[in-house]
């Protein structure tokens, strides 16, 4: 199987072309979107949708991710083989949540030109390089025939809460969804004294909001009430009943967040 992560959208052509090729080298090719909706050059969104989703994929499959501002530049194609997983991206930090996820890790530099559609393009390499290696891929060529094994590859630490004081924290907001959640940069790893039972009095502070409830649902919230949950990608979220909390409290992708434990 083959799985799509990009920021191409739904109204251009570039994933159904993309798809063409893939078709063309290897036709029994089972193919699937992720998404192809990730914010536009935004390399951290992409690694958070990516590393979201590829550990429900049948092992072997291999996962095209094209989020690439630096297409035509010096950055390198790479051929990652991550846990059970293989991924076909450009070396610009994209995967960099996979490799965090995962013990075993090995990344290559794409070099065999033979396996490319050519000519190639010096502004769509996801036609030109992604695919069809990924297509070669599926048909089982070994991934020693794509390059060389590189060990300086590039990769971003996830932002992590910083202790601001007794009891206090800064985070962030790593990404708005399309309902209006606020995903933070807080786990239970990272204040465990958040999700203690019972639940402590806490105040935390987004954009003009303070919130004081946590929720186990988002039902669970009144109307208009702002809370955070847990969500289900690991990431405390602050949230709204039926409603954008990102709108309720003034705030988006990149806004600070505050915690005090009261």
């Amino acid at each position: 199987m083959i799985t799509f992560t990009t920021d191409f959208g739904a109204t251009e052509h570039y994933v159904g072309v993309m798809k063409g090729v893939i078709y063309s080298i290897h036709p029994a090719a089972q193919v699937a979107d992720i998404t192809n909706g990730v914010q536009s050059f935004d390399l951290l969104d992409g690694a958070l949708a990516i590393s979201q989703a590829y550990s429900y994929f049948p092992r072997n499959t291999v996962h095209v991710v094209v989020v690439d501002p630096g297409v035509g530049g010096s950055r390198r194609p790479i051929l990652a083989t991550v846990g059970d997983h293989l991924f076909v991206a450009p070396d610009n930090g994209v995967l960099s949540l996979v490799y965090e996820r995962e013990e075993r890790v090995s990344v290559r530099h794409i070099t065999a030109e033979h396996y490319f559609h050519h000519p190639v393009s010096n502004t769509f390499h996801g036609r030109d390089i992604f695919a069809p290696v990924a297509a070669h891929l599926s048909k089982g060529v070994e991934v020693d025939k794509f390059g060389d094994e590189i060990v300086d590859f590039v990769r971003f630490l996830t932002p992590k809460p910083k202790a601001s004081g007794a009891g206090s924290w800064k985070a962030v907001v790593l990404k708005t969804d399309k309902f209006g959640n606020l995903m933070t940069s807080i786990t239970p790893n990272d204040i465990p004294e958040l999700f203690a039972l019972p639940t402590p009095a806490f105040k935390i502070t987004v954009g003009k909001t303070e919130v004081t409830q946590l929720h186990s649902s988002y039902v669970h919230g009144a109307p208009g009430e702002v809370f955070v949950v847990l969500g289900s990608a690991g990431f405390l979220e602050i949230s709204a009943n039926r409603s954008s909390a990102a709108r309720l409290a003034g705030a988006d992708k990149g806004t600070e967040v505050s915690v005090v434990l009261t």
